[in-house]
């Protein structure tokens, strides 16, 4: 059994108490919590995580972009591209994650926190880049992890996994080219053969 310095279920109830109705909900499953809140509230309750007594939240330990496009296909509807932050506070020695949705499908976006934290910085640049979500507020928001002209956002779950188009180096023009994909998108589903009696089965 985890120890932890200040029970989680204490600061489910610390949470409720400071955020109060600014947050839609504060659920607490397999020893972690998680704050879900609207964009619209979400730059004012992370501020309040960083600097309320009881929260003190000083390192944003990760942050990654989410697309929840798949999960209309089990009946769950909703905005598709989402946040989620994990954070730390080194003082209290306490974790909790926030999740957030962008309200727009067509134009993702939330509000920025490398102003409260600096290593938001790059974790952002690359939410960006692989799922499109814009940070507002973000005072360098570009590419970071694929080439600068390149088109789409490859952790998108629409995104054709050989991608749209493919580059190589071309001696006699010696320079990088980008063509066309020229190999012909399947997929592949191994086929497993087991003996008779296999495992002791029959």
């Amino acid at each position: 059994m985890t120890d932890f310095a200040i029970r989680p279920e204490d600061l489910q109830n610390t949470l409720s108490e400071v955020l109060g109705d600014r947050v839609q909900k504060i659920t607490l499953a397999l020893g972690e919590l998680t704050v879900h809140v609207s964009a619209a509230h979400y730059l004012d309750v992370m501020q309040t995580l960083r600097d309320a007594p009881g929260c003190q939240f000083e390192q944003l330990v990760d942050l990654a972009g989410l697309d929840y496009s798949a999960y209309r296909e089990v009946g769950t509807d909703g905005p598709r591209f989402g946040v989620t932050v994990h954070l730390l506070s080194v003082s209290l020695n306490q974790r909790v994650r926030v999740k957030v949705l962008c309200p727009d499908d067509d134009l993702p976006m939330v509000a920025s926190v490398n102003a409260l934290w600096n290593s938001a910085n790059w974790y952002e640049r690359e939410a960006f880049d692989l799922y499109g979500i814009v940070f507002e507020g973000h005072n360098d928001l570009r590419r970071i992890l694929t080439d600068y002209g390149f088109i789409g956002h490859p952790f998108r779950k629409d995104f054709p996994l050989s991608g749209h188009v493919e580059m190589r180096y071309d001696a006699e023009r010696k320079r990088v080219i980008y063509e066309p994909v020229s190999i012909e998108p399947r997929e592949i589903t191994p086929r497993i053969i087991r003996e008779d009696n296999y495992g002791g089965l029959n």
